[in-house]
């Protein structure tokens, strides 16, 4: 048996993320709160959005501003983790509370999602409303239910995965917890776009409906009996909340924390303003299907988790986490042109080519700002704030970029389409092109703020970064 342990240790991937306190079993039913996560993520960005462009005729500038709704709820995150730290329950709990609603947010919000979908297409059911802007309404708190649910849930599972866990194991729960995030995107993506082969108003009420429903039962497994009851005594109850205010000043005063906002901004627009328009950029210009277009997401997430693989090893060696975002950059740059090259060559292979590729530069980009947040000095603020601050970042440039993205194709197309360009850009690829352009545009933007920052690296000198760790993951 010390022979099978040892074995399994040095062989099964995060096997030695388990401690006494979080044993691997309950550390693997705690992740699947992340693999519903992943899966209302591959809804959102990536089937819904598609059908929504393409089958349901609704304008991509909508469509953007839909998605873009749950995102840009993201910057609340670090204040529903500051909310679950300083929770106050007679029973002890503090996670479990948040864990919970955030899961009945998410549930409710894909449970109303294909019919208020269909609502908003009317013209493609045949089905005419007369309340005015009954679909846009109803969309709208669909997509803002389940983003809440989404942010709530992770945020507090996260949180909760990081008390269990150790000192020394704690870097590797919540790398497992990322990985696990990954893997629920691209098994999700692969499910939902064999069930949607052949496109319905049926079938789509049946999958998003059953993936309410899957998101219920996984997180329900997920949380059960994973945080012990310790009753609080009135001292406890009544002492002070810790001032929020006070540590977000002091981490907003240091150093080149400002110019790590900026980069990650940046660069989250560089890289998230696609989001919306991939998949429709597969099914209008090349001429993909629901279920193929689908299937980008496993791409992209395929290309993520190499991304991570490779950060880890770089960053063990000890990297300057600035120079390793500058290689995502790079792979950025050549990602956006592979795709812009699909349509003239005809290439779906590029096209698929380009999506793993945006999600090895995006991922690497993601993980060398997140490692330098880390290791960046913040006083009393500490790492959790510091880290809040980047998802803040990230989340707002993410939901600003996606409805830019959709606003800025709609506008170019219509113009295009009009003549206004001149004949060689009358065609319906023109407005994706200007996008993807204008997001290899903001990665040399991106590289020009990041140029101070390797200069003034926060590598640890006595043997590097350490082993890769993504403690408090916030996204």
């Amino acid at each position: 048996m010390s022979v099978l342990k040892r074995i399994s240790i040095r062989y099964l991937p995060f096997a030695d993320a388990a401690s006494d306190d979080l044993p691997l079993g309950q550390l693997l039913r705690l992740s699947l709160f992340q693999v519903s996560v992943g899966m209302a993520t591959v809804m959102l960005l990536g089937t819904l959005n598609r059908v929504m462009i393409v089958e349901l005729k609704v304008a991509a500038f909508l469509v953007a501003a839909m998605v873009a709704l749950p995102v840009l709820i993201a910057p609340f995150r670090a204040l529903l983790g500051f909310k679950s730290d300083t929770y106050k329950s007679a029973i002890g709990w503090k996670r479990i509370p948040y864990l919970w609603f955030g899961t009945l947010w998410q549930f409710g919000g894909l449970a109303i999602m294909p019919a208020a979908l269909l609502v908003l297409g009317g013209d493609v059911t045949q089905v005419r409303y007369d309340i005015p802007f009954a679909g846009e309404a109803l969309a709208a708190l669909a997509f803002l239910m389940t983003g809440l649910g989404m942010h709530m849930t992770q945020t507090a599972g996260l949180a909760l995965a990081a008390d269990r866990a150790t000192d020394e194991t704690r870097p590797r729960v919540v790398a497992l917890l990322y990985v696990m995030l990954l893997v629920g995107m691209a098994v999700s993506s692969l499910v939902i776009g064999y069930l949607l082969k052949e496109f319905t108003a049926l079938e789509l009420i049946g999958v998003v409906q059953g993936a309410a429903l899957m998101t219920l039962v996984l997180n329900v497994i997920a949380l059960w009996k994973q945080e012990r009851v310790r009753p609080m005594n009135r001292a406890e109850r009544e002492a002070p909340t810790p001032s929020f205010r006070d540590a977000w000043a002091d981490y907003a005063a240091g150093g080149t924390a400002g110019r790590l906002l900026v980069v990650v901004f940046l660069g989250t627009m560089a890289f998230n303003m696609q989001d919306v328009l991939l998949e429709p950029y597969g099914g209008e210009i090349l001429g993909l299907s629901v279920s193929a277009t689908t299937l980008l997401t496993a791409s992209w997430a395929a290309g993520a988790l190499v991304g991570f693989a490779f950060a880890a090893k770089w960053l063990a060696e000890g990297m300057n986490p600035y120079r390793m975002g500058a290689r995502g950059i790079l792979a950025g740059l050549a990602a956006f042109s592979a795709v812009i090259f699909a349509n003239p060559m005809g290439s779906s292979e590029m096209f698929f080519i380009g999506a793993c590729l945006i999600g090895f530069g995006g991922g690497l980009f993601a993980v060398a700002t997140l490692t330098a947040a880390m290791t960046m000095p913040a006083g009393v603020a500490g790492r959790g704030l510091a880290l809040g601050a980047w998802g803040a970042a990230q989340a707002t440039a993410a939901g600003l970029s996606t409805a830019i993205g959709g606003g800025l194709r709609d506008l170019v197309n219509a113009a295009a389409t009009q003549g206004h360009l001149g004949v060689a850009l009358n065609d319906p690829s023109t407005g994706y092109s200007v996008v993807y352009h204008l997001e290899i545009f903001l990665l040399f933007v991106t590289l020009v703020a990041l140029g101070p920052l390797v200069r003034t690296a926060t590598t640890n000198r006595n043997g590097g970064t350490g082993k890769f760790g993504l403690a408090d993951l916030p996204t």
